[in-house]
């Protein structure tokens, strides 16, 4: 037989998940099973529910407990109410809500009065129509809520029925009975779920190449950000390996540049497509590249010859040393993502997406957009 979560069992998968483990680990640890776990925290959208505070003036577990012991001894409800110190109408009333003397159960009795507890709230974009229109103008442009939550502070700076916290458009997202948001909109996130979970980035080893120049040999403007021009690269695979994307990244103003690579991803082929994205660039924004250790980059030497740009290469299992580059990866899984044919995509279609992402403010600028820090080095 299959017994329900326990209020302990429930607050621990809360804590653990909160924690990042996974809901198989959590699972294995309580002996419980899995979908039990899942259920508990994809009906709740990821979000711990907050704890439900009872009011010293409502009778408590233990009272009602009290009161059903006295019904089943024969007592009245004045004896009971003057034994409990409540009001004779007070215990009068909760009997007859649950039950009658013969039917009144205390743990069935407390536990409805703890659901009629709830006063569930409108959100505040379910409450102003001009809100939720803007909010799910800039989802659907890919925007994340944080991104979102500055812009509109930014934009409607001296209208604050227009301001709105991530956090708020997240449960709007996710938590059942809150939502105000179209449910499919949760695609328009990063992750793509539907459910707030906490993410984790996994090791990513590759061959070894031959005289590769180290991270550590990059020079401290690069490191610092505090002058342009050095830039990070890296591949998002598609089906099976078969096909790739190249992305650049420059890390003073986050601006992207995708490489298109219809017919292949090998050491010349990618070589050959930086050389064309890179080579447009005014000389002062072209100072360094960080990669992998990829075998993509088999002919970084080359590459260094004709460009004039050095490759640096960090450690590996080290993909925060090209922190930048990982975040936009990750941000274009929202446009390509895993398991898809990347060589369908056209040059303009990669286009189309960088114009976006650097059309997206971010914090790390304060809240510019990519594409306004850029054009203003240029200029």
């Amino acid at each position: 037989m299959v017994t329900k979560l326990s209020e302990e069992e429930k607050a621990e998968i809360w804590r653990a998940v909160a924690a990042g483990e996974s809901f198989r680990g959590i699972a294995r640890r309580l002996n419980r099973s899995l979908c039990a776990v899942r259920w508990l925290v994809n009906r709740a959208g990821g979000f711990a529910p907050a704890p439900c505070k009872r009011s010293e003036l409502r009778l408590s577990l233990a009272e009602r407990e009290e009161i059903s012991r006295g019904l089943i001894a024969g007592e009245t409800c004045c004896a009971i109410a003057w034994s409990l110190g409540r009001a004779a109408s007070t215990v009068s009333r909760e009997v007859a809500a649950n039950g009658g003397r013969r039917g009144y159960r205390a743990h069935a009795a407390d536990e409805r009065a703890l659901a009629q507890m709830a006063r569930p709230k409108v959100s505040k974009i379910a409450g102003c129509p001009r809100l939720w229109a803007e909010v799910e103008a800039r989802l659907e442009l890919r925007w994340s809520p944080q991104q979102i939550a500055k812009s509109l502070r930014q934009d409607f700076a001296s209208d604050p029925e227009m301001w709105v916290p991530h956090e708020t458009i997240y449960t709007s997202l996710f938590v059942q009975g809150r939502g105000s948001l179209r449910k499919e909109l949760h695609r328009c996130l990063r992750s793509g779920r539907a459910i707030r979970r906490t993410q984790g980035l996994a090791p990513n080893g590759k061959g070894k190449l031959g005289k590769m120049v180290m991270i550590s040999e990059r020079p401290a403007e690069a490191a610092d950000r505090a002058v342009p021009g050095h830039w990070e690269g890296d591949l998002i695979m598609g089906s099976a390996c078969k096909s790739a994307i190249g992305t650049l990244v420059e890390r003073s103003t986050r601006f992207v540049m995708l490489l298109h690579l219809p017919d292949g991803h090998n050491a010349e082929q990618v070589r050959l497509a930086m050389q064309r994205q890179i080579m447009r660039l005014p000389v002062e924004l072209r100072r360094s590249l960080t990669w992998d250790q990829g075998k993509e980059m088999a002919d970084h030497a080359r590459f260094t010859m004709d460009t004039g740009i050095q490759i640096y290469f960090c450690d590996p299992h080290s993909p925060w040393q090209r922190g930048s580059n990982e975040n936009t990866n990750g941000l274009l899984r929202q446009y390509f993502p895993k398991s898809t044919d990347l060589s369908v995509f056209s040059r303009r279609d990669l286009d189309a997406v960088a114009a976006q992402l650097n059309g997206r403010p971010r914090q790390t600028l304060g809240w510019m957009k990519p594409c306004e820090k850029f054009a203003e080095l240029v200029r």
